[in-house]
């Protein structure tokens, strides 16, 4: 990110009010550098001071330390910000442990911490969920500590998270095949709150662990009732089950850079209709059922215009649909197919066929297309 963008950046939360957190792997970081400078020195920084990739030099409290004969512990209180993040007040610790000359940076999972499990991450499988990004950090910190100190910076680093387990049954972890608990996240280190950055590397990791298993067919879901759905439909596993929510955009445009033969949009008739419409981000906020644009769905489809001007006027989609429905005008059908086109759109021509099917909320489907 550029000067320019950070700046528009720290003005926007400036704007809204929402004040930025930290990333899991900075928690990490920094509790390994003060680990780390406590196995050299005999004492703990507090706080601790790290850098993190785009330049910010963040300072965090210690919640815990330990220091015993070749090895320290640190623990940080993860703070989220504004962020709804469920690691929000998770204490993260990290122990640091000497090892011989010419070992290299070793990490470990400790409790609360995941492992890998199944290929298509950006990790090995049997390695812990300590991601890149996460562990260069702390590599060049480890590397700092170490020059200024004559040391060879050959060290286990062995991360945890206290009720990480526990935690990890919030997130999409177990799917893509990371047990035992939680991943050790962060590009940038900084929690945009609302940027709902996780959630999409979320779907990006769904779709790798896929395509490395070899699957052909894989399901982007705006919730539970349409994972349920399609699994009905096709007998889908559930690493071909994609975590959609709102971004149904994440989902396409991820899979047109890295395609899955199949690809099936199941959501709420009206999520979809925002879909239908144009709009790749499906939440409320964002975006709104437009009930204009189904009333002209609805008389290419047959709809009169005493329909089509009561569909015009509904209060909500599911309102629109069900009126539809009474005289016969297939709706549903109509959203699905302009859903599966606009999909096609953003896929730009990728070997991805794609199908969308629509539900209410009953989990009854109401549109193919």
């Amino acid at each position: 990110m550029n000067a320019e963008a950070r700046g528009g950046r720290s003005a926007q939360l400036k704007h809204t009010g929402l004040r930025p957190g930290w990333t899991t792997g900075a928690c990490a970081t920094a509790a390994t550098t003060a680990a780390y400078t406590a196995l050299l020195t005999g004492d703990f920084p507090d706080p601790v001071t790290i850098t993190l990739p785009k330049g910010q030099t963040p300072a965090f409290a210690l919640a815990v330390e330990e220091l015993t004969a070749g090895r320290a512990s640190a623990g940080v209180v993860k703070d989220a910000g504004d962020d709804p993040d469920v690691t929000h007040g998770a204490l993260v610790r990290s122990t640091v442990r000497r090892l011989p000359p010419g070992s290299g940076v070793v990490f470990r999972a400790g409790p609360g911490v995941g492992t890998v499990t199944l290929p298509g991450l950006p990790l090995d499988v049997g390695e812990p969920a300590v991601n890149p990004v996460p562990r260069q950090l702390m590599r060049e910190h480890v590397e700092r500590l170490a020059a200024e100190h004559g040391e060879s910076g050959d060290v286990e680093i062995t991360v945890s998270v206290d009720h990480g387990e526990e935690i990890a049954r919030s997130t999409w972890n177990g799917r893509l095949g990371i047990l035992g608990g939680l991943s050790i996240l962060g590009t940038t280190g900084v929690v945009v709150p609302y940027s709902c950055s996780a959630w999409i590397d979320s779907i990006r990791r769904g779709v790798d662990v896929a395509r490395a298993a070899g699957l052909t067919h894989v399901a982007g879901c705006t919730g539970s009732t349409s994972e349920k759905t399609v699994t009905a439909e096709y007998g889908l596993p559930d690493i071909a089950l994609l975590d959609m929510g709102d971004f149904a955009g994440a989902v396409l445009k991820y899979v047109r850079r890295h395609p899955v033969a199949r690809l099936t949009i199941c959501g709420g008739f009206a999520k979809l209709s925002k879909l239908a419409a144009g709009h790749l981000d499906l939440h409320s906020a964002r975006s709104q059922v437009d009930k204009p644009f189904l009333a002209d769905l609805a008389r290419r489809g047959g709809a009169d215009e005493p329909l089509a001007s009561r569909i015009a006027t509904a209060n909500t989609g599911l309102e629109a649909l069900r009126l539809c429905e009474a005289a016969g005008v297939p709706l549903g059908d109509l959203v699905a197919a302009r859903a599966r086109d606009e999909a096609s759109a953003v896929l730009r021509g990728a070997p991805v066929a794609v199908d969308v099917i629509c539900i209410d909320r009953a989990g009854v489907v109401v549109g193919r297309g």
